[in-house]
């Protein structure tokens, strides 16, 4: 008892006399102060010990005082006059290091940070506050500038292919700058949009087509006038509790893209890139050549009775399709200083892109301008800015589906027919162009000029208290001009024949944000915000039309004989008040709860308001005594969450009663009514539920996570059909209802971790449910109605025939009989198949060897069915005679009694089959679309420092990036993901016909940091 006694009292004893002498120390401190003093040092990486650029040192509780280190990790603290002091070093993938300080010194400190896989400590920007990953309750994808950098593709749509889990794109279309189709969590309307919202640096941009003239089924895309070497990080909100905060805008998703700013307190650095690169298609179609082609024609005639009219001895061979196709040239330059001092930052870039197509007369240009600056004016009051510039010109021709394109008619020309006549002039065959007419004489250009700028102002009112007012800019200009002259058919019956088309599109909006974040006695932690928004949107189009011209040199519309024009324009608003909070108890239970209100002028007064609430809920449950001792286990936190967003993508004016003038009436101007009014117009909304986890393993070396959601759409806004007596056909209505449900599931792996080596693996896979639940009536689409939406069945879905066999006595294609009357007729069609993928995902390894790095990135997709139109129309059994190639897999026909074939005789559309056996549409054309994809590989090697600053560079990095490297799959077609979709059909994906192949790109290129 007594030892224990003395023990203790010395205990107490030594504890007061450390006491005194610290208090003794922080009083001299502080009585030597009376002028700041100031701390310098240098941040370094605990594995590689070299510095670490734009690490964040700070004053535990004095937010005023801080630095970030500059290119060679240095970093100088000013203003510091109370000791002790903490100082807290925080960057990005690193963990916090607290070093406390007890008096001013002259030495410089070395403060080491070591490496943090959690990515639960990560930042997260959601909409109109900043939380920390831990805290979120919703579902977010993160993905990193640096992640895409090696996926060479004109747009950032593309590049983002298989990196975030849930997020389906497919680019339709080998051609640069052609649109891509986006979907989140699947399909959410027919007609009201589906398209995610964009968010550049706050600003919502339009990431649409501005396209007027009809290019077949290619469109542009809005979103490849952005650099996607100017970004920082992207994030992708799916479920509502992210996502309802936007409202009417947030029911398809949100893409937020965060562009490069500079660091405070870092030395100015300028980067330059530049690479040049080929490109080619990975494979074409297999056509047959013109003796096999004479033979087969013959023998379809033959099967008649009729006598052979086609020379096989000698037959023509004009196989046009490899004079379509070229070897592309890619080059691609970009420029970027940034830097900054205390108080400002700045990030300028410039890039240059000239990208041909694979195809003919196709390539894509841009040039880019992006100046982003953030100023303290003062303590309390920050003024920033994000502006960037660019103009795009493309040159096109019509693809797809049309007689008139330059595809169809190099790819679907008859080896029989001679392109040229004897005297030299160009040949045509029935509907077809010419195809060295579009080549030679194709004068197709379009012309893009677009803004986007946003300047804030944020004032900190107290500490964690601020207010920030902003406004923003996306202005977008497109001109396009087309000239068909008189040696092509589109021009030669109206001597000559142009079309301009000037198209401008404008949003302004205007926001007030007030922030408030507070944490209480290290154990309550509040974010919360308040704010209002004002977006309006303006759209204008000059539209001119010109034939007869005297002469094809003489192309200005003031030299054509016949001349017309209109105009157009429309407007819509978009008014909104929305407020949140975030509670964290213990750094492990949180709460969520969001409010947005919007009043869009698209729908009807007695609507126009909607309101779309959010709530979320998560735990830490890694931070319960019961797990603390689960070493194995860094952190598990479950979520789930509740809300609704809404859909006001429609006409501008679709809830009103419409006139237009121009009406001849007895030979005078007039008014007529176009469209009647529907005031009970409202919002489409869509109520999202969702629950998962997010988990990190094994000393953060593994990260995971798994979502489920349900979706469900109700209040469609469809055009409904009315009775005839009304004057009109439709109008626009709340009709139907659409679900969506899925599983995602993300896992990222260091699996070795060394100095020299490093290993990273990332893996996602998800699925998707559609399914149309209501629709009073069916709705039939696109050319001899192949797809059709109807109740029960998903989105996408193909509506055919359904063919079982070919019948080995007779050579008929044998279809089923539904309704049983003994008959094939249009009752007997039904859904064969839709193009929704039962999975998709993508594998990427990461591999880095000292100086050496190496990235294979694989992207699947797996269920998914395609309607192979090319097939339907060169696989036509001598239907279309010698107006038409075939494909070589014609050749597996029936030909007598006992054949097992795939294909039915050949045969015509009018002979006794009824012309069921081709030229039908069959379900023999809807092929599965499953690939597996090496969607790219970039090897690089990164120049020892020692070597660099001799040429006084900080970096430098040759590389060499190869794009589609190969594809693994069963389909015949020449791309899986062909899809005309992306020509304005909303509700049309995975149909085949008329767009040239994504091809295989070869890029060398070299990064260079001065």
């Amino acid at each position: 008892m007594t030892d224990n006694y003395n023990t203790n009292t010395f205990t107490h004893a030594l504890w007061h006399a450390r006491r005194f002498a610290l208090l003794l120390l922080v009083a001299a401190a502080a009585a030597g102060s009376a002028t700041a003093q100031s701390i310098r040092g240098k941040v370094i990486d605990s594995r590689t010990h070299e510095a670490i650029i734009g690490a964040i040192v700070s004053v535990k509780d004095a937010s005023s005082l801080g630095a970030s280190t500059d290119i060679d990790g240095n970093f100088r603290l000013s203003g510091i006059s109370t000791y002790p002091s903490n100082l807290t070093v925080s960057y990005t993938g690193y963990k916090d290091s607290e070093i406390e300080l007890y008096e001013p010194t002259d030495e410089s400190i070395e403060i080491t940070l070591r490496e943090s896989f959690n990515s639960l400590d990560e930042v997260v920007v959601l909409g109109y506050q900043q939380l920390k990953r831990k805290d979120v309750t919703g579902a977010v994808s993160q993905v990193s500038g640096k992640e895409i950098e090696a996926i060479a593709a004109a747009s950032l749509t593309e590049k983002l292919q298989g990196q975030a889990p849930g997020v389906l794109i497919q680019a339709s279309s080998g051609t640069p700058g052609s649109a891509v189709t986006v979907r989140l969590r699947g399909t959410t309307s027919i007609n009201a949009g589906n398209d995610p919202l964009y968010i550049v640096d706050g600003v919502p941009v339009n990431s649409g087509s501005l396209q007027g003239l009809s290019q077949g089924s290619q469109t542009t895309n809005g979103i490849a006038d952005i650099n996607p070497d100017d970004i920082e990080n992207i994030e992708v909100l799916k479920d509502a509790a992210s996502t309802a905060i936007y409202g009417a805008r947030g029911a398809n998703g949100v893409i937020l893209i965060t562009t490069k700013h500079g660091k405070r307190n870092r030395k100015t650095q300028v980067n330059l890139k530049a690479e040049i690169g080929w490109a080619k298609a990975q494979r074409l179609w297999d056509i047959l050549d013109g003796k096999t082609t004479a033979a087969l024609l013959n023998e379809q005639l033959r099967n008649y009775g009729l006598a052979p009219k086609y020379d096989e001895d000698t037959p023509n061979n004009f196989i046009l399709q490899d004079a379509a196709f070229r070897t592309a040239a890619l080059h691609n330059y970009g420029a970027s200083v940034t830097g900054g001092n205390q108080r400002t930052n700045f990030y300028v870039g410039a890039d240059y892109t000239n990208q041909e197509a694979i195809i003919e007369t196709q390539d894509y240009r841009r040039v880019g301008l992006r100046f982003n600056l953030d100023h303290d004016i003062n303590k309390r009051l920050t003024l920033s800015t994000s502006n960037s510039l660019s103009h795009t010109r493309r040159t096109l021709t019509k693809v797809g589906d049309g007689p008139t394109s330059l595809l169809q008619p190099s790819v679907q020309n008859n080896p029989l027919n001679n392109p040229f006549n004897p005297d030299g002039s160009y040949a045509y065959y029935g509907t077809f162009e010419n195809f060295y007419a579009v080549k030679d004489h194709s004068d197709n250009h379009a012309y893009g000029l677009r803004t986007i700028n946003n300047v804030s102002l944020t004032w900190k009112i107290l500490p964690g208290l601020q207010f920030k007012t902003s406004t923003s800019l996306d202005y977008n200009i497109y001109k396009e001009k087309r000239y068909f002259d008189t040696f092509m058919k589109e021009g030669v019956s109206s001597n000559g024949q142009a079309s301009n088309y000037n198209t401008s599109l404008y949003t302004i909006t205007t926001e007030q944000l007030l922030n408030y974040n507070k944490t209480f006695r290290d154990i309550h932690t509040l974010a919360a915000f308040f704010g209002n928004s004002v977006q309006y949107t303006g759209r204008e189009r000059l539209q001119l039309e010109a034939s007869d011209f005297p002469s094809n040199q003489l192309r200005q519309f003031s030299s054509a004989a016949v001349t017309t024009s209109s105009t157009s324009k429309t407007s819509h608003s978009l008014v909104s008040w929305f407020g949140g909070a975030n509670y964290s108890l213990l750094d492990r239970y949180n709460l969520e709860f969001n409010l947005r209100a919007d009043a869009s002028s698209r729908f009807g007064s007695a609507n126009r308001w909607g309101y779309f609430p959010s709530f979320g809920a998560s735990w830490r449950i890694s931070k319960e005594k019961f797990l603390q001792g689960a070493k194995w286990l860094s952190d598990l936190k479950l979520k789930a969450s509740l809300g609704w967003t809404g859909n006001q993508e429609i006409d501008d004016f679709a809830s009103l009663g419409l006139w237009s003038g121009g009406g001849a009436y007895n030979g005078q101007s007039g008014l007529v009514q176009t469209q009647l009014a529907n005031p009970d117009l409202k919002w489409e909304t869509t109520r999202q539920f969702n629950v998962g986890f997010e988990a990190s393993l094994l000393a953060d070396r593994l990260t995971l996570g798994f979502d489920y959601y349900s979706k469900y759409t109700t209040d469609l806004l469809l055009e409904a059909t009315i009775p005839g007596k009304t004057g009109f056909s439709s109008i626009y209505n709340n009709v139907g209802e659409m679900s969506n449900r899925g599983v995602e599931f993300y896992l990222t792996s260091r699996n070795i971790w060394k100095k020299n080596f490093q290993w990273t693996t990332r893996f996602n896979i998800s699925h998707n449910s559609n399914t149309i639940e209501k629709l009073v009536t069916p709705i039939t689409q696109y050319n001899r109605d192949w797809v059709r939406l109807e109740e029960g069945s998903p989105l996408y879905s193909f509506w055919t025939y359904k063919e079982l066999y070919v019948d080995p006595q007779t050579g008929n294609a044998v279809y089923e009989d539904v309704n049983g009357d003994g008959k094939i007729t249009t009752a007997d069609r039904q859904i064969c198949g839709d193009a929704w993928p039962d999975f998709t995902g993508s594998l990427v390894n990461e591999f880095k060897y000292k100086g050496f790095d190496l990235s294979l990135n694989f992207y699947f997709s797996v269920g998914n069915d395609v309607l192979n139109l090319w097939r339907f129309f060169m696989e036509h059994g001598g239907v279309y005679g010698s107006n038409r190639s075939l494909l070589a897999s014609q050749l597996d026909r029936w030909q007598q009694p006992g054949d097992i074939a795939t294909l039915p005789r050949l045969t015509t559309s009018t002979n006794a089959d009824g012309g069921k056996n081709y030229g039908f549409q069959s379900s023999r054309y809807i092929e599965n679309g499953s690939f597996l994809r090496l969607r790219s590989l970039s090897f690089g090697y990164t120049l020892p420092k020692a070597i660099v600053r001799r040429a006084a560079l900080e970096n430098a990095r040759v590389y060499l990036n190869i794009t589609n490297v190969f594809t693994i799959t069963k389909y015949s077609g020449a791309d899986p993901e062909g899809n005309v979709g992306a020509d304005g059909y909303t509700s049309i994906q995975g149909l085949d016909f008329g767009l040239p192949p994504q091809p295989r790109q070869f890029i060398l290129g070299v990064n260079l940091t001065f």
